[in-house]
């Protein structure tokens, strides 16, 4: 190169390139970008007015039950569901797509959701269900088919048929069933944003056969869903309740918590007690959909969160073991006693006062109660009532063990002392009209005497003296006639002169002994118990012992911490010192040694047999290890007649109790067998009535 010449370099030719390139870039982005906003705005414009987007549900799963130790009670299993979605589903093929799911669903066995209180009878005329009054009355009013009341099942399915706009090409069976699901539809607020659940558990052939037929069936989509399995459906049916579609009563006081008429609720027991902790929140998604009906977006814009999981204070094997010896010794009292078919026992830790055992006989499975219409209605038609939770509402006259609260009141108001005696000579006449019979000729007996033989005449007097507000002022606050606390629904009970219409002075004396209007429930009985026990300091009775979060590892409900106090029966050590050594005495040497007098752990009781309409009620209450008490049971056998079917349970729970402390061996205890058939055969006094 010659000096003087320039030339540019290769450097300078690919800068010149790369921002010639840039500039080129920029153009054409500001060029598509004015048309976008100014020559095209109207066309996207439309479609963004065009589009809309809607909120919908995600199901949470329900929290789960366990038992104290962990076993999984109440657990979540897999199912599937069919719903309707408006957002695909087309108004003016509605009623032949469910005509055609419905009769799929019929062919395959498989149930939808029907609630359309109206049939067709042997003559073909539209009726109403009986029993269906409210939901009747519904369909007529202003928010349904705004009808007068006197309209009948034909006025409201014709106006039905016109609202829902229905062929007449359809049978009349098959226009009756498409109403129903269109009523549904509408009374579950059928919309945009929500589906409706058209079928809550199906199988997974039908999914199949759905999916298969997905462009016959527009807008019905299978899902997952949660379903409530219950593990050993007939280990605590009562306690632990059920699930059920929510009702419109129940919808209209909790739709302000996020409730909707699609969702199911705990209707019972502790799925209901404990409804707030077990329901999960719900989760959402949000879908957005062009104005042909393509949707184009689906965003989950709030997860779901599961339900608490609930930890109840049951022991699951000693529960069974309860539930089998009540079982049994029912069925030997039915026997004898063809009037006796039920009972119930509880079992109370005495350290919280938790309940370790509660149940109730005839009982039920829970599993099948859920998912099978024929065994429902066959319990509805049983006449021995194995819905009745016997345990928790069932109120019983308790005869004679109610003789240790009487026994205590009257020591701390003074009426007696540890060593006063009454002279027994059977009958006890003071009042001429109201002659009350002993079961013995006991002559001089003082209270711990009294209450191991249970002796009427002396309790009788004692009553006289002590009267009745004092009486029932001191069997409140042992737990009778009151509530427990617990979690579930119970039953008040009933005590004399407190809920007596009609009193004369000698009821009183029948109150004594446990007679009169005295009746009481099982798990007031076992706190009865467990007070006594406890020296008079009765604690909440509870049956859950913990709330954690779905995954075990957050506690959010503690109740085995700091038990509450909820009364002070305020009797003094020395005169419960003296109650409880009459109920070791009724062991020892009284009404319930042939069972317990050579039993291994030390046991105190007070046995009852009350007189009532037909064979009398055997009771039984009980705690042990009596030096140091750890457990108090309770036992009622309406009707048992002999009250060894009543210890013969009691001691099958402690069998299971101290053998699961490793106290107890095979080996060291009787059958529950051998030891009702030996009371049976030797223990004739302890059947009498008030014992």
């Amino acid at each position: 190169m010659k000096k003087g010449d320039i030339r540019p370099s290769n450097g300078g030719i690919r800068a010149a390139f790369c921002a010639f390139f840039t500039v080129a870039i920029f153009a054409a982005f500001v060029v598509r970008l004015f048309s976008w906003q100014i020559i095209e705005s109207s066309e996207y414009q439309d479609d963004v007015l065009s589009s809309t987007s809607y909120t919908m549900t995600t199901q949470a799963s329900r929290g789960e039950i366990l038992d104290r130790n962990g076993k999984e009670l109440v657990v979540n299993d897999a199912g599937y569901m069919i719903t309707f979605n408006k957002l695909y589903m087309k108004e003016e093929t509605e009623n032949a797509v469910i005509h055609k799911l419905i009769n799929l669903m019929n062919l395959r066995h498989e149930e939808w959701i029907d609630k359309l209180p109206i049939y067709i009878d042997s003559d073909g005329t539209y009726q109403f269900e009986t029993g269906s009054e409210d939901t009747v009355d519904f369909i007529k009013s202003k928010s349904m088919l705004n009808m007068n009341k006197y309209a009948s099942a034909e006025d409201c399915m014709a106006e039905f048929i016109e609202r829902f706009e229905i062929d007449e090409g359809y049978s009349k069976e098959e226009i009756r069933d498409i109403v129903s699901v269109r009523y549904n539809m509408e009374f579950s607020g059928y919309s945009n944003s929500t589906p409706y659940r058209f079928a809550a558990d199906i199988s997974r052939d039908m999914v199949a056969i759905v999916l298969e037929n997905s462009q016959g069936f527009p807008g019905v989509e299978c899902s997952s869903t949660f379903l409530r399995y219950y593990n050993d459906g007939d280990l605590a049916p009562h306690l632990l309740g059920s699930v059920g579609a929510i009702s419109q009563e129940e919808y209209t006081q909790l739709k302000d918590k996020g409730y909707s008429l699609e969702d199911r609720i705990g209707k019972s027991g502790i799925e209901g007690a404990m409804e707030d902790y077990l329901r999960g929140t719900n989760g959402e998604k949000r879908i957005t959909k062009t104005s042909d009906g393509t949707i184009v977006e689906e965003t989950e814009t709030v997860k779901a969160v599961p339900g608490n999981s609930v930890y109840l204070t049951i022991d699951s094997e000693i529960q069974e073991a309860t539930n089998k010896a009540l079982e049994k010794n029912v069925k030997e009292a039915g026997n004898m006693y063809s009037d006796c078919v039920a009972g119930a026992a509880v079992m109370i830790d005495l350290n919280d006062f938790s309940v370790i055992a509660c149940s109730s006989y005839p009982g039920y499975d829970l599993q099948k109660y859920n998912t099978d219409d024929k065994y429902y209605e066959q319990l509805m038609g049983d006449d021995t009532l194995p819905l009745f939770d016997r345990a928790l509402t069932g109120s019983f006259i308790i005869g004679s063990t109610f003789k240790p609260c009487v026994a205590a009141a009257a020591l701390e108001e003074g009426v007696i002392t540890k060593d006063t005696t009454i002279f027994c000579s059977q009958n006890y006449d003071y009042y001429k009209n109201d002659v009350i019979r002993c079961m013995g000729y006991h002559s001089n007996e003082t209270v711990r005497g009294a209450l191991a033989d249970s002796c009427n005449y002396f309790f009788a007097d004692v009553g006289r003296q002590l009267g009745i507000n004092a009486m029932d002022f001191y069997a409140e606050k042992f737990g009778l006639g009151v509530h427990t606390g617990i979690e579930v629904y119970e039953n008040t009970g009933i005590l004399a002169g407190r809920d007596s219409t009609v009193w004369y002075e000698g009821n009183t004396c029948q109150a004594a002994i446990g007679q009169s209007d005295n009746a009481f429930t099982p798990i007031q009985l076992a706190t009865y118990a467990a007070t006594v026990a406890n020296d008079g300091v009765r604690l909440r009775t509870h049956f859950v012992d913990k709330v954690t979060d779905y995954s075990g590892k957050e506690v959010i409900l503690d109740n085995s911490k700091d038990p509450e106090v909820i009364e002070t029966v305020g009797i003094s050590t020395e005169n419960m010192k003296t109650v409880k050594e009459g109920m070791r005495q009724v062991v020892t040497s009284g009404t319930a040694k042939t069972i317990f007098a050579n039993y291994q752990i030390p046991v105190a009781a007070k046995t009852g047999t009350a007189e009532n309409i037909g064979s009398d009620n055997v009771t039984f209450i009980a705690f042990a290890p009596y030096d140091k008490p750890e457990v108090a049971v309770a036992v009622v056998i309406e009707h048992g007649g002999k009250g060894a079917y009543s210890m013969g349970t009691a001691k099958a729970m402690f069998d299971a109790y101290f053998k699961s402390t490793g106290r107890l061996k095979d080996t060291d205890s009787q059958s529950s067998s051998d030891t009702s058939s030996k009371a049976n055969t030797n223990s004739k006094t302890s059947s009498n009535a008030n014992q």
